[in-house]
């Protein structure tokens, strides 16, 4: 139960942990960061790990003065991570195969293997470009991917447009937003005085799918009982 709580601190405060990390380990933060997506998106036990929200947070700091992280080397090796990510869980799932499916693992949720299949079964290997953009189905897209025998030269291709639209679309916007804070505010400091409010939004905007497809659920269900 701690575990969950510091895990949901850490994605509602994800901006007092990344500028501490970078108060503390500077240039160190790269690797934390690269860990983090890698995890996120190549380990099918871990998909609770914020992604949209951590890309947009590294992307702001790293628009502000005096920070030690480079827009550009900061998409280089996040692109690395969510690619070697890919690749990793594409493997694992290659590995374990349709048994998956037989047996009931404790650390693997059925229920997210079930809708990403759903999702695949809609929209092709599309979805893979499309699952950068969803919590959860992005962390299972690729495991999917590698049950279902994909090939890998298909499989690769739709991952790479995927990483690379997901982390540029996400820093970007997060570097930009506060540079067209600091030239409309006139304040090069408008990026570290309102940090926490720009990243609680992004949260919460990110947050948003997730939250609709809770209650799209609550009221099917609701619509079943009747």
């Amino acid at each position: 139960m701690e575990i969950i709580q510091q895990l949901i601190d850490f994605i509602l405060h994800i901006d007092v942990y990344l500028n501490a990390w970078v108060t503390t380990y500077q240039t160190w933060t790269y690797l934390i960061l690269f860990l983090i997506i890698f995890c996120e998106t190549g380990l099918v036990v871990t998909p609770f790990l914020p992604g949209d929200s951590l890309l947009f947070a590294a992307g702001t700091l790293a628009a502000m003065q005096d920070n030690p992280l480079n827009v550009t080397f900061l998409i280089f090796i996040l692109l690395l991570a969510a690619f070697a990510g890919d690749n990793t869980n594409f493997f694992i799932g290659r590995f374990l195969g349709e048994k998956v499916y037989e047996k009931n693992y404790r650390l693997i949720k059925r229920e997210y293997l079930d809708k990403t299949h759903a999702f695949y079964e809609k929209h092709g290997g599309k979805t893979l470009i499309i699952a950068r953009f969803l919590p959860i189905i992005r962390t299972f897209a690729p495991f999917v991917a590698g049950i279902g025998e994909m090939k890998y030269f298909r499989f690769i291709t739709f991952s790479i447009i995927g990483n690379i639209l997901w982390v540029n679309i996400f820093i970007w916007f997060g570097y930009f937003v506060v540079e067209i804070g600091k030239y409309f505010f006139n304040n090069p400091d408008w990026g570290k005085e309102n940090f926490s409010k720009i990243v609680l939004t992004i949260i919460i905007i990110s947050l948003l799918p997730t939250i609709i497809a809770v209650f799209k659920q609550w009221f099917s269900k609701k619509e079943l009982d009747k």
